[in-house]
């Protein structure tokens, strides 16, 4: 599915995904991603559920990128969206939040996640707190050799 916004694409091709720019972002500006190692990002990268990427027309430089993990019939979790802070300010986040979720093969699933940013953002998806029947187990970091 590929979608014009202005002089963005958004695309879920995974083969578009700019790995480089995915783990410069994750490693280097996200305050949830720091401690995962490249291996691990591309393991994720490649085991997602779904992703779809934000890129410039034109030139088809990475600007922003979300994935998804999902039981592909009714549950997923939304996971590393972003948008490049030189391209903030022009819609894309709400577009990118709104081409995964509501755009796609998971439009009627149950969409979970974790932030400590741009609950704005979230909530205009109808994310909400979670309810008394949420439990979670906390992980733990990875254990140094």
């Amino acid at each position: 599915m590929r979608i014009t916004v202005g002089d963005y694409e958004l695309d879920d091709d995974r083969s578009r995904v700019d790995r480089d720019v995915l783990w410069a972002f994750l490693s280097q500006e996200a305050y949830w991603g720091r401690w995962r190692t490249r291996s691990v990002v591309e393991q994720q990268l490649d085991s997602a559920w779904r992703v779809v990427g934000v890129y410039q027309a034109g030139s088809g430089t990475m600007v922003g990128f979300a994935r998804a993990i999902s039981d592909g019939a009714g549950f997923a979790y939304l996971a590393d969206v972003f948008i490049g802070k030189d391209h903030r300010g022009h819609g894309l986040g709400v577009e990118l939040v709104a081409t995964m979720i509501d755009r796609g093969p998971g439009a009627t699933f149950r969409w979970t996640l974790h932030t400590s940013d741009a609950h704005g953002l979230y909530q205009r998806f109808g994310f909400t707190r979670p309810d008394r029947t949420y439990l979670e187990r906390p992980g733990r970091p990875p254990a140094t050799s």
